[in-house]
């Protein structure tokens, strides 16, 4: 088991992103406040008590509002075979940059009752009703109602 983390320690929570605990050394490059979503592919997910809850296969962008919607988490199975995957709302999640995973307020057995799907029959994402189910069982604002403001800016 990993060490326990506090997403407490993390910047203030964003309306519409991923909190970030930021590592106490610097680095070079873009990150971590712009990062490729490609590096954030197999990153871990675990609990807050530092319980391994599974990995990020694939980060989903909602096209039309350029805004992340989704992680998806590989939970369960072995070596791939038998794994749930399940869309996490970005807003749910909290990235540890010196750690290198992601923290999920959410226990091993509550997340064996999330809305879950398997890799050969994924959800329709742009589904309203299916959405909301997600967003409202890891508490969090749906993306799409979050202030159109920032979306609509331009410089």
């Amino acid at each position: 088991m990993t060490t326990p983390v506090d997403p407490a320690n993390a910047d203030a929570a964003t309306e519409d992103g991923a909190r970030i605990i930021r590592s106490a050394e610097t680095s070079d490059g873009p990150g971590p406040d712009v990062i490729a979503a490609h590096t954030l592919t197999g990153y871990a997910v675990v609990s807050p008590t530092g319980e391994k809850l599974g990995d990020i296969q694939a980060i989903m962008l909602d096209i039309k509002s350029g805004r992340i919607a989704y992680a998806v988490l590989s939970f369960g199975g072995f070596l791939g075979i038998g794994d749930k995957l399940f869309a996490i709302p970005w807003a749910a999640l909290t990235v540890d940059t010196g750690a290198g995973n992601f923290i999920l307020n959410v226990s091993k057995e509550k997340l064996a009752r999330a809305p879950g799907f398997d890799k050969d029959h994924w959800p329709s994402m742009a589904d309203s009703t299916w959405a909301a189910e997600v967003h409202g069982f890891y508490e969090v604002v749906p993306y799409w109602r979050l202030t159109e403001r920032s979306s609509q800016l331009r410089f």
